[in-house]
């Protein structure tokens, strides 16, 4: 009987790139990352031209021609973004602390098999994937707790997502059931091993979820438009659409003076300047917690 030789190959995507592919590969990559970063380029560039520099070009700016804080300055000077600013602030800094407080606590509880009404809950998280309160009922309840014209309007209604509490009990879930059990028989509670144990184990997750807030927050505007009437206690994103959609002054003492319009920027400096001011916080604190995101995510949504 023939010996016969086996030989093993790898399949093809285990198989080494040929400079070809790495060629096409850098390419590729390349390619994003000018479709990501060129328009951030103009918005910036834009928003940083004098207003002969914006007349030239007539619109955006692509090609550098001078620079000018003109159009910060004129946001800042009327008090309305400054304002906008802090609020947007202070409700993505309160509303991110209570929504991370709350998903982790439900789903720390939801995550034992044994708590109380354990399946019902989690039967009513899942069922808000499927059919959402509607509009017209959302405003009821938020009239009704009397939170019309209130900061917590625009915190409450939001506090916990679904997805992010699914995203996290997975990932306790997928914590060894005997790291707990070893510290009920030290006497821990449920309150110590949550604290001590399963949240310093939860660094990733909790970053991204704590990430997907904060973000949600910054970059909300909907429920502002349905329960703040005070102009004072807009959002900075409220801000922005009412002047860069609407076409309405962010500051119409100044805007309004047309004795002094050929010393002012111009109206598209100043929508790309707002939108600057929008992104640097999301800019800012994405790379603390990128190399947190692709674990925790991953982890969380497929493990348990």
């Amino acid at each position: 009987m023939a010996q016969m030789t086996l030989t093993t190959r790898r399949p093809a995507w285990a198989e080494a790139p040929t400079p070809l592919e790495q060629g096409a590969k850098a390419a590729v990559l390349g390619a994003i990352l000018l479709a990501v970063l060129f328009p951030i380029y103009v918005v910036v560039l834009t928003s940083l031209s004098p207003a002969s520099a914006v007349n030239d070009a007539g619109g955006l700016v692509v090609v550098p021609r001078g620079f000018s804080f003109a159009a910060y300055a004129e946001l800042f000077a009327g008090g309305v973004v400054t304002r906008a600013v802090v609020v947007s602030v202070g409700v993505t800094t309160v509303g991110t602390a209570i929504s991370l407080a709350t998903t982790v606590l439900a789903a720390y509880g939801l995550s034992r098999p044994g708590s109380l009404l354990h399946r019902p809950l989690l039967f009513l998280v899942l069922l808000t994937f499927l059919f959402g309160p509607g509009m017209i009922p959302s405003y009821l309840l938020v009239s009704s707790l009397g939170m019309i014209d209130s900061y917590w309007s625009l915190i409450l209604p939001t506090a916990v997502n679904a997805f992010n509490l699914v995203v996290m009990r997975a990932f306790f879930m997928s914590i060894p059931a005997e790291v707990s059990d070893s510290a009920r028989v030290d006497g821990a509670g449920e309150w110590k091993i949550l604290t001590r144990l399963v949240l310093p184990m939860s660094k990733g997750v909790t970053a991204v979820v704590g990430l997907f807030y904060a973000v949600g927050y910054w970059n909300a505007f909907f429920n502002a438009v349905l329960y703040i009437n005070d102009n004072a206690k807009w959002p900075l994103q409220l801000v922005l659409r009412q002047y860069v959609q609407q076409g309405q002054n962010i500051s119409a003492g100044s805007l309004a003076d047309t004795s002094q319009a050929s010393s002012l920027p111009p109206g598209l400096a100043l929508q790309m300047a707002i939108v600057v001011i929008a992104l640097v916080p999301v800019l800012a604190m994405y790379p603390f917690v990128q190399r947190h995101f692709t674990k925790g995510v991953i982890i969380g949504a497929v493990k348990g």
